[in-house]
């Protein structure tokens, strides 16, 4: 393997310009995370992109947003600034559920707190426009995509502006940005200025009108203080995130109108191939000194494709990388194996091959006329769709190829299944428990609670039962010990204490333990904060519970860790309130004893 070097990373200062002969950046990327050139990460991978097209291009990764010099060591670009905070919305990054602040950041040289500011892409914008003025400014990522309209903020507890608004910027990138950032490129290169670049898919812009077939949305000042308005816009917006078939969004802000275009369209694979194969060092920039938890993370895993068609109702992933499975040829993946192998830390183990949702990989609609007048949330729930192409054949063949592979001892897939997806797909779920699960394989049922899962757009109790059921058979009789990891969501829209008492019963069922469990947290953009926010299901009128007194929230996990001795007050509690004593000795081990978990899960997010 070539020798890495600063020159082997985009530029992250005058120097490392300097190095390459570049008196001046074209585009200048602002981000909220540290500078890992791995494809995992979107500010990394559009940069080489845009690298590849021939542009001047330099990362300034989670710089001092006070400090106007932090913000000029590279000199003005110019074309444009393009800005994100980071691969998470900065908010979740910075706040636990119960809006305490977390004391860690897994983007950060040695997980240290508070590298970048609290609404990342508003600060940074600020300080952008403050160090160099009249800059056109194009926000993007995560945050500016799911708050690209008016949106309930968990934080503030009421509707906030889209951040586009809010920001000032010029112009915002939402969903997975490649076409629409490139061709903003190249436009501008050829003299174009950013205010007349209204017309390309997956932006959104500011303007006094908008086009006579955009579907208008209510008001920012309407569904700021009317939940039916909300429901109405968050409904009228979902009806058009297709990309084959979907208009432009017009929602009015004030004497203004946040103009949001239809979604870029899916990238083919021949597109992803090339984004892969750019040369990415998959390693932190040299300057860091400190690990990164992140990197530890992805450092020798392998992304086979994107999307995620599963329409999870607590999941933004659609919202952001669309419902359409993109994937990888075979070949692009195995060449990028071949290029991990020669990593001088590689030592056989790829950590994982997956995507959103692993087991999607290759699957994809089966009718193009179905798929471009399609509405489904999800292709899954409440039932799979017909037009759904389930066949394993492309997963198996992949996973085969690469375990294959002479550098390779361990292939492991360590993203989230669908079990709903097994039964369909009989050859993957036998070389999955045969090949690639590392002692505990992730799945995400959620809840066991039918009442709940219907709310959460998630197959219910009997279809994880014969799951399970069948990965534990199997796992015998190949004398393996393995064990499934179950996420499972405390005080998710719908669940009331009565239901996760039932939850907490199923698990001592079936000698389920979980050490780690995600108490909801409203993001924007999801169908659950949406419900979180109104008390009602959008599309159904359904008026649904929301558990937001405290002591609920408290008890409701408590009950999925019933097995923790310093959970049986409230345990005791919540069984009481609910007139359930009776269970108390079926459900809480004997009170001499200290119940052991069975084992741990890893942090980390999922949105299986």
């Amino acid at each position: 393997m070539a020798e890495i070097t600063h020159n082997s990373f985009i530029p992250c200062n005058r120097a490392e310009m300097t190095q390459r002969g570049w008196d001046e950046l074209d585009i200048l990327f602002v981000t909220g995370d540290a500078y890992i050139d791995h494809p995992t990460f979107g500010t990394p991978l559009l940069a080489r992109l845009l690298e590849a097209e021939g542009f001047h291009v330099g990362i300034l990764a989670q710089p001092d947003w006070r400090d106007p010099e932090a913000l000029k060591i590279m000199g003005r670009p110019r074309l444009f600034a393009a800005i994100s905070a980071g691969a998470m919305d900065s908010m979740v990054n910075h706040y636990t559920a119960a809006k305490k602040v977390r004391n860690d950041d897994a983007y950060t040289p040695g997980g240290r707190s508070g590298a970048r500011p609290n609404r990342a892409v508003i600060a940074y914008t600020a300080a952008v426009k403050g160090a160099f003025k009249g800059l056109p400014t194009v926000i993007g990522g995560i945050e500016a995509s799911l708050r690209r309209l008016a949106h309930y903020d968990y934080w503030d507890n009421k509707v906030r502006r889209s951040v586009l608004v809010d920001s000032k910027a010029d112009l915002l990138l939402f969903g997975m940005a490649e076409s629409a950032l490139t061709a903003l490129a190249w436009r501008m290169h050829q003299g174009e200025t950013i205010d007349s670049i209204t017309d390309l898919r997956g932006t959104a812009y500011l303007a006094r009108t908008g086009p006579d077939d955009a579907v208008q949305l209510p008001a920012y000042e309407e569904v700021s203080s009317s939940t039916a308005a909300y429901n109405l816009a968050f409904k009228l917006a979902s009806e058009q995130k297709n990309p084959y078939s979907g208009k432009a969004l017009l929602q009015p802000h004030g004497n203004r109108m946040v103009i949001v275009n239809p979604p870029t369209m899916p990238l083919e694979a021949e597109q992803l191939d090339r984004i892969y194969a750019l040369p990415f060092t998959k390693r932190p920039h040299p300057s860091y000194r400190e690990p990164i938890p992140a990197y530890a993370q992805i450092k020798f895993s392998i992304t086979s494709h994107r999307g995620c068609f599963g329409g999870c109702a607590f999941c933004a992933i659609t919202h952001h990388q669309g419902k359409t499975i993109q994937s990888r040829s075979e070949k692009s993946v195995v060449d990028e194996l071949d290029r991990l192998s020669r990593h001088p830390e590689f030592r056989g183990t790829v950590t994982d091959v997956g995507g959103p949702t692993a087991n999607m990989y290759g699957l994809h609609c089966n009718d193009p006329q179905a798929q471009a007048a399609c509405r489904r949330e999800s292709c899954l729930y409440p039932q799979i769709c017909k037009h759904l192409d389930t066949s394993d054949q492309q997963a198996v063949a992949l996973l085969r190829k690469l375990r294959s592979h002479p550098a390779v001892k361990h292939l492991f897939v360590a993203s989230g299944i669908r079990f709903d997806l097994l039964n369909r797909q009989p050859e993957y779920f036998a070389d999955l428990i045969k090949h690639h699960v590392g002692g505990l394989l992730k799945v995400a049922p959620e809840s066991t609670s039918p009442k709940v899962t219907k709310v959460m757009r998630k197959p219910g109790p009997q279809v994880f039962e014969k799951f399970l059921q069948k990965f534990r058979e199997q796992s015998q009789k190949l004398d393996k010990k393995q064990a499934v990891i179950p996420y499972f969501i405390s005080s998710h829209p719908g669940c009331t204490l009565d239901d996760m008492i039932d939850v907490a019963l199923f698990l001592k069922e079936h000698n389920l333990r979980v050490e780690q469990v995600q108490e909801f947290t409203p993001t924007p953009g999801s169908l659950a904060t949406c419900i979180y926010h109104t008390g009602q299901d959008p599309f159904t009128g359904e008026v649904v519970h929301v558990p937001r007194n405290p002591n609920e929230r408290r008890q409701q996990k408590a009950l999925l860790l019933w097995h923790l001795p310093e959970n049986r007050k409230d345990v005791i509690d919540a069984l009481r309130s609910c007139n359930r004593e009776k269970l108390t000795g079926q459900l809480l081990p004997d009170s001499t004893q200290k119940a052991k978990p069975s084992h741990r899960t890893k942090k980390g997010s999922r949105r299986n």
